[in-house]
């Protein structure tokens, strides 16, 4: 019987498991932020939620901006192939043996 090597997160209850984990520790950092005292350089950062707010919202301008930087960085699927397709050719064909079995390793 050929049996699969199991991994710890191809077990759907390791990964619900290490959300819940996750929730609890936000959970736990949100309600400490009512209790620690911070040094602020500016009102806003006396905020309730104030860093996880800034982040969240950090995060949603950076997938953004990366939207739009992708229109203009964007290639086309084969790229490097029509690019580097001449080079490659006469590259391959100055290192190709004259005769026998190519040897695929080197």
């Amino acid at each position: 019987m050929d049996k699969k090597e199991q991994h710890l997160f191809d077990n759907p209850k390791n990964v619900k498991r290490l959300l819940n984990g996750f929730y609890v520790i936000c959970l736990i950092l949100f309600l400490l932020d009512f209790v620690i005292h911070r040094h602020v350089y500016h009102r806003w950062e006396n905020l309730w939620g104030f860093y996880p707010i800034y982040g969240f919202v950090g995060c949603v301008i950076l997938v953004f901006v990366a939207t739009w930087m992708r229109t203009f960085l964007m290639r086309s699927e084969d790229y490097y192939q029509t690019v580097n397709k001449n080079k490659l050719k006469t590259a391959h064909q100055q290192n190709q043996p004259s005769g026998g079995d190519e040897n695929v390793d080197a």
